[in-house]
């Protein structure tokens, strides 16, 4: 099963980067950071996306490289599809999401 916690720091150890540092560059508080690792909570989409670009990665690069089962068509397609968004696009989606999973 993946797990996002596992791969942001691999991606943050791979660039020599402290939750500090990466909260510097990306913008989000380190606070928040670090709360998500002490509670074992996923960061929501749109900071991980913050951190993906911190990176120099896409969304969907995140979630390709490292994952112990590939990807399925569908979810590949909706990752690259989420990638040509504006972020005034990807607030809109999460909002329909969110209605639908209410």
């Amino acid at each position: 099963m993946f797990n996002v916690l596992e791969r942001l720091q691999e991606l943050r150890e791979a660039r020599g980067l402290s939750v500090y540092r990466l909260a510097k560059l990306s913008g989000i508080p380190q606070s928040t950071i670090a709360t998500w690792y002490q509670k074992n909570l996923y960061p929501p989409i749109d900071k991980l996306e913050i951190i993906c670009d911190t990176f120099g990665i896409s969304l969907s690069e995140f979630f390709r490289t490292g994952t112990s089962r590939p990807l399925d068509q569908g979810q590949e397609m909706l990752l690259d599809r989420w990638d040509r968004l504006s972020q005034k696009e990807r607030e809109a989606v999460l909002c329909i999401m969110d209605a639908f999973l209410s």
